[in-house]
């Protein structure tokens, strides 16, 4: 991925928790090619993207309750919204 998407990553990962380091494979040269590492320090990280991506799809695939509904793990609460009263015949 090219930094522009490794930006993107980064905060989707950040805010569903998911952990890792996104930084460029070469620390100086920031415009080629990043992954998504276990640590920042480039002497002893392990490259963990496909890993990160897999928690990514996880976290995204639909519930077994309704597979067309994709899961939302943040929203755990109630929602508002409306009741609509079924229609009588009077």
């Amino acid at each position: 991925m090219d930094a522009e998407q490794a930006r993107q990553v980064d905060s989707v990962l950040r805010r569903l928790g998911i952990p890792g380091v996104v930084a460029p494979e070469d620390p100086e040269n920031l415009t080629g090619p990043w992954r998504v590492y276990d640590t920042a320090d480039p002497a002893n990280r392990e490259d963990i993207t496909a890993d990160a991506l897999a928690a990514l799809a996880a976290t995204l695939q639909p519930s077994a309750a309704n597979p067309s509904e994709p899961v939302d793990r943040r929203r755990r609460g109630p929602t508002r919204g409306f009741v609509l009263p079924p229609k009588s015949d009077e």
